[in-house]
């Protein structure tokens, strides 16, 4: 069982650095609406089977998100968009 809520805790994470991140690029019109898809991707998570989740599936989703960050670098870049968070959260 807490092996399950680390696995839920590891994709909310993902999800919620997602919606940050989003959040900041969404001042430009052709972002803004993904926020809401990805707030309720979050909600959806609430009501998913953890007991059905395994490691592998956790990593594709964290591995997923890496990459989507990597893409996202350069729109941050370009944009002069600075630091999603002061500090290093994981």
């Amino acid at each position: 069982m807490r092996e399950k809520n680390i696995y839920k805790m590891r994709v909310e994470n993902c999800i919620g650095t997602i919606i940050d991140v989003h959040k900041i690029i969404s001042e430009s019109p052709e972002y803004k609406g993904l926020i809401p898809q990805f707030e309720e991707l979050r909600d959806l998570v609430e009501h998913l089977d953890m007991s059905l989740v395994q490691e592998e599936d956790v990593q594709r989703i964290e591995q997923a998100t890496n990459s989507l960050l990597n893409e996202l670098k350069d729109i941050f870049e370009e944009a002069s968009l600075g630091l999603v968070y002061n500090k290093t959260m994981n």
